[in-house]
């Protein structure tokens, strides 16, 4: 038996009657007025999404360099200038034989921070990170920024940047670490000023950025065993070694497993027989002439006692070791205006507290060793930390953008992190003050003292296993007492700390002093 309007396989049935018809056409009534319902609500989806691409998205837009219309545009507008503190110029804006424009850098030295910007290559650097600063597809009006990104050929020039760098530190930088592969982070701990973000080697920016210039020459750095195209500074990770002990030191103190006064009756005996840790000796035969008296965290410190340092981890703990570390920016990229990789306690892998596998890797991680791996940055962040009395203020670069116009967009100084305060910072103060001016200090930081400044520092010496020369470090801060600049320096295979990098930092702070200081 069927229904009336045919059986429920769908077949129409005969028109019985009026009042089945009605039916009939009520409900094609119904079917038609659901698709135009259908087609109402499609295109008004497609009128929303084009609002959205077109005006509420179109800030990211304008801010992708990899955007079809801007990279379209950059054929043609002319890139706005960059500056150093000072108004050096760091890059500028030529244009070649058909009327293009090209960009031109007048120093190699910056060639990690300031980068490039090719057309043949794309960006990097800070002209990557600004690109759309640089080519006027952002500005301080978000309405005129639209209007541009929808009709390009309405700007022909882009904003200006103004940095925090100093191009003579930087120059300076560059030549103390000479052949060697390296890197110096400097920054004013108060305000997060950049002033030197330098990496060896360095590349010749002109012959990538100039359409004129060797298609092959990018092609070779990119091969490079010695990767000059990355930026040491922010993406270069290394074992840190003893400068890691200030890391330790702020975990300690912070989470109350030691006093500025404690001291460890096992720490003179091991000097000369190794720290027994579950069947493993940690050995630290450098600082004989300690014995036979326990040394507190001063001294422990201005000595760069492994012993000391392993048995104040192992009373922190792993679990609070990387949580103190996390505090002052361990475990998660740092806000800088380049990209920065991750600095890192231990793998996390391990089942003890912190994800420590055992005793043994917390020991030696709490003297840098083991699997801690940091980035220039973040050390010299560290430090900043201690000098700022527990405060870390966020990192930049650029100081503010200046648009054709002249508006100036500043970009002021904010606080990124308040890991500890004074109560903490103090005695580590006092302690890395004493690694360099103190009767032994100063055998282990050797050149990094400036003349007529009270200079506060932690050199390092960091082992990296199988026949290669340790990795030279040195991180500090300077005047000690009322800190304005702050330090990190690493030389890859340069032996001890006291050797390459306590000098290179040295002179540079001497430089700060001279020549930028206010």
């Amino acid at each position: 038996m069927t229904r009336a309007g045919g059986p429920t396989t769908g077949v129409p049935g005969p028109v019985a009657g009026r009042g089945q018809g009605g039916r009939a056409d009520r409900g094609l009534g119904r079917s038609v007025g659901r698709t135009m319902l259908v087609a109402v609500i499609a295109v008004a989806i497609l009128a929303a999404g084009a609002t959205w691409w077109q005006v509420v998205d179109a800030n990211r837009l304008t801010g992708s360099p990899d955007d079809a219309a801007n990279v379209a545009a950059a054929r043609t507008i002319v890139r706005g200038r960059i500056y150093d503190r000072d108004g050096k110029v760091l890059a500028s804006t030529k244009r070649d034989a058909n009327g293009e424009p090209y960009r031109v850098y007048p120093s190699d030295s910056t060639s990690g921070v300031v980068g490039y910007a090719s057309r043949r290559y794309g960006s990097a650097g800070l002209e990557r990170t600004f690109d759309a600063e640089l080519t006027g597809r952002r500005g301080s009006d978000p309405i005129q920024d639209i209007l541009d990104h929808l009709d390009p050929s309405r700007r022909e020039r882009g904003s200006d940047l103004r940095t925090s760098l100093s191009l003579p530190l930087q120059k300076l930088a560059v030549s103390l670490l000479g052949k060697d592969k390296g890197a110096v982070f400097m920054l004013d701990p108060r305000t997060g000023e950049v002033l030197v973000d330098a990496s060896t080697p360095t590349f010749d920016v002109n012959e990538i950025a100039d359409p004129a210039g060797d298609a092959a020459y990018f092609a070779a750095l990119r091969k490079d065993p010695s990767s000059p195209l990355l930026p040491r500074p922010t993406l270069g990770l290394y074992v840190p070694g003893s400068v890691f002990k200030i890391v330790t030191a702020i975990a300690a103190l912070g989470s109350g497993a030691i006093t500025p006064k404690t001291t460890y009756a096992k720490q003179p005996p091991a000097e000369k027989t190794g720290l027994l840790v579950d069947g493993y000796r940690v050995k630290d035969g450098h600082h004989d002439f300690t014995q036979p008296r326990p040394l507190a965290l001063a001294e422990a410190t201005e000595v760069s006692c492994n012993i000391f340092y392993a048995l104040a981890g192992l009373a922190t703990g792993g679990a609070d070791l990387v949580r103190w570390a996390a505090a002052v920016g361990f475990g998660a990229p740092i806000p800088y205006d380049l990209p920065t990789e991750t600095s890192q306690v231990t793998e996390g892998t391990g089942s003890d507290p912190g994800g420590f596998a055992d005793r043994v890797e917390l020991a030696n991680a709490s003297y840098g060793q083991a699997q801690v791996l940091v980035t220039p940055i973040q050390m010299a962040l560290v430090a900043a930390a201690v000098a700022n009395g527990g405060t870390i203020m966020r990192p930049r670069a650029v100081m503010a953008v200046v648009a054709p116009d002249g508006t100036v967009s500043e970009r002021p100084a904010e606080v990124w992190l308040r890991p500890f305060g004074p109560d903490v910072a103090a005695p580590i103060r006092a302690a890395m003050t004493l690694a360099v001016e103190g009767r032994y200090g100063h055998l282990f930081t050797s050149g990094a003292k400036v003349p007529g400044v009270l200079t506060a520092g932690k050199s390092g010496t960091a082992e990296i296993g199988g026949s290669g020369e340790p990795h030279s470090w040195f991180i500090g801060f300077a005047p000690a007492d009322h800190p304005t600049i702050a330090i990190a320096v690493v030389v890859e295979n340069g032996g001890s700390g006291a050797l390459r990098a306590s000098p290179i930092a040295g002179k540079l702070l001497q430089a700060y002093f001279s020549q930028v200081r206010p």
